[in-house]
């Protein structure tokens, strides 16, 4: 009876996952700090110095289309890792949670882990959704580690830390360090789902024989024996797949990346490095990973704000790129924040009643 009734009890408590404050925190952070920025130095005659046209809608526009870009790498990576298994309409599901728990969540932690629970919830089963999280780990690792090399070689560095401010000053050694870390990370995580699962299983199996996490052990057991089942079998995929799976990481980043691009055309469209622009969003991505507060949030405004401002050139420049920045958050941010609210309400109740109806057919 007691295993029965678990899951009934966990479902319950798990229908609101989070609190109205989680939300409400990153906002706020972003908010306050793009707040004080314009009491600080944003000046209202900027919006005489735009040239603000029809060009300027579209590239607005395009910018929320490269977001949709974005999604739908994501959404088609995750069919394509559950052998379609997902619909479109789960893919696009567990994508809006995936992000909406990264926006609240700080990056350090991020929401990642979730989406094992997102894929369970639609019918993958935990070592296979376990082994799905971790590719997807480690395809975005690949992205960063063959992408910053190639754009930089075109690149001087002087254009990339070409700024005077303390906190664009340290970029150069958080990204080295950053990078470096990330290219051991993404080395285990490639012995750990393509060459050796079972030393994955043989870590967390000792882990867990300690007293404190004993209890979970026989849990963990079975996870570990799908996790080495599951990398052996998604192992077993050719290399045509694989280069769909990359592909569609490589559209989704790069799409997210090129918002930033699409965002100054809209404003300033003469006399920008586009390549500049994109290499800097891909140090400024690993800069956001440090960062403590939720979604990056506070953090990110600032640093885009300081990273950035030598874009304008005008009188001007220090609040337009204020403005900017706050376009920019709204886009590839807040967006997912709204999402994330009306998806999830929905969602809950839809996975969280398939449970409890699922356990009420096994108990009786």
């Amino acid at each position: 009876m007691e295993k029965i009734v678990e899951p009934v009890l966990l479902s319950k408590k798990a229908v609101k996952p989070f609190k109205t404050y989680q939300v409400l925190i990153p906002v706020l952070l972003g908010l306050f700090v793009i707040g004080w920025l314009f009491l600080d130095e944003f000046n209202p005659e900027v919006f005489f110095s735009f040239n603000f046209t029809i060009f300027s809608v579209m590239f607005l526009i395009l910018a929320f289309l490269l977001m949709l870009m974005r999604d739908f790498g994501m959404m088609w990576r995750f069919r394509l890792l559950t052998d379609k298994e997902l619909s479109w309409k789960q893919a696009f599901h567990i994508n809006v949670l995936s992000e909406f728990t990264s926006a609240v969540t700080p990056a350090a932690v991020g929401g990642s882990s979730l989406v094992v629970i997102f894929l369970i919830k639609e019918g993958i089963n935990a070592g296979r959704s376990t082994t799905i999280m971790f590719v997807n780990l480690f395809l975005d690792e690949l992205f960063f580690l063959i992408v910053c090399p190639i754009v930089f070689l075109f690149i001087p560095i002087s254009q990339l830390f070409n700024s005077s401010s303390v906190i664009v000053s340290s970029f150069a050694y958080i990204f080295t360090g950053l990078y470096v870390t990330r290219f051991i990370w993404t080395s285990i995580m490639f012995i750990g789902i393509f060459k050796r699962p079972d030393w994955i299983k043989h870590i967390l199996l000792t882990l867990f024989k300690l007293p404190v996490l004993r209890r979970w052990y026989s849990n963990v057991e079975l996870l570990t024996n799908n996790l080495v089942q599951a990398s052996n079998d998604i192992g077993k995929h050719s290399i045509v797949f694989w280069l769909k799976a990359f592909g569609m990481t490589l559209l989704s980043w790069t799409s997210r990346f090129l918002v930033v691009n699409a965002v100054f055309m809209a404003f300033k469209p003469e006399h920008i490095n586009h390549l500049v622009v994109f290499a800097r969003q891909l140090i400024l991505w690993l800069f956001m990973i440090v960062s403590p507060t939720p979604g990056g949030s506070g953090v990110s405004e600032y640093a885009f704000k300081e990273y950035y401002k030598d874009v304008f050139t005008s009188k001007y420049s220090d609040s337009a790129i204020i403005f900017v920045t706050l376009i920019w958050r709204m886009i590839s941010y807040y967006l997912y924040l709204l999402l994330g609210l009306l998806v999830i309400p929905n969602w809950i109740k839809k996975s969280f009643t398939k449970t409890n109806t699922e356990t009420e057919s096994i108990s009786e």
